[in-house]
């Protein structure tokens, strides 16, 4: 308290910080938006099986595939930042106040270094998805009676990602990505990747959701981003988790009614 009895104005930092997370948020999720309408201008590839081909995967005239995995994982670099940043936001702020007594500059450059080291193990992912998923997808074009279980298969990797919201391993990282950030352990680099993996981690099962249903589908990235924030940030974030997991299991058991209807 002030000596003339006032209370002392609040820090600035605070403001600063949520204006330039939403500017950040703002720009990501615009120009996730952009990719996604583009995509959808362009025509799907039919498979057997009855499912599409999205042209993510499939090279244009001309590309090569390093040029392709560099788009991807921009693109999915991109699209984590405005998933995830609703819910990183108030762990990098946690751990700025943690880092506080080093000083305001220090603690705001080493506030961002954690967040980019957040993104690069989310980057690390991304390509591992990408190759991965290519791989397959250029399989599934050669190979019809593989391209013909990929409903089935995929309704069962929704199925498990629901199980797993049920898990002691997701219960594990989701702990640890809540509070990882009230304590500071190492360097920012290694706080930030620490916090990455566990949140790849904790995310594993909506991921895995998202990228079956269509990585640029924007209902299914914003319902994803619904329930990573909201199982991030609850209260009661175990039940809020197992809620979760019970509407993926039904969304499983009926993509598994459908896929069973189309053999």
């Amino acid at each position: 308290m002030d000596l003339d009895g006032a209370c002392p104005a609040p820090p600035v930092s605070h403001p600063v910080f949520v204006g330039v997370v939403a500017f950040v948020f703002a720009l990501c999720a615009g120009a996730t938006v952009g990719w996604c309408l583009s995509m959808q201008t362009m025509p799907e590839l039919p498979m057997p099986g009855g499912w599409f081909l999205s042209m993510t995967w499939v090279p244009m005239c001309g590309q090569k595939w390093p040029h392709i995995a560099m788009s991807f994982v921009g693109m999915w670099i991109v699209m984590m930042m405005a998933m995830m940043l609703p819910s990183l936001a108030p762990a990098l702020w946690r751990y700025h106040e943690v880092l506080a007594g080093t000083g305001k500059a220090r603690a705001h450059c080493l506030t961002v270094l954690a967040g980019i080291a957040y993104f690069f193990a989310w980057a690390v992912l991304g390509a591992l998805v990408f190759a991965l998923g290519f791989a397959f997808m250029t399989l599934a074009m050669q190979l019809p009676l593989l391209s013909r279980s990929v409903p089935v298969a995929a309704s069962l990797v929704v199925l498990a990602a629901g199980v797993l919201q049920f898990s002691r391993w997701k219960m594990r990282h989701l702990t640890c990505a809540r509070f990882a950030a009230s304590r500071r352990e190492g360097s920012a680099c290694m706080h930030g990747v620490r916090l990455g993996v566990h949140c790849v981690a904790c995310c594993a099962g909506l991921t895995a959701v998202l990228l079956v249903n269509g990585m640029m589908d924007l209902r299914a990235m914003t319902l994803a981003t619904l329930a990573i924030t909201a199982e991030r940030l609850a209260p009661a974030p175990e039940s809020v988790a197992k809620a979760i997991g019970v509407v993926v299991v039904v969304i499983g058991l009926s993509m598994f009614e459908q896929a069973m209807a189309l053999l």
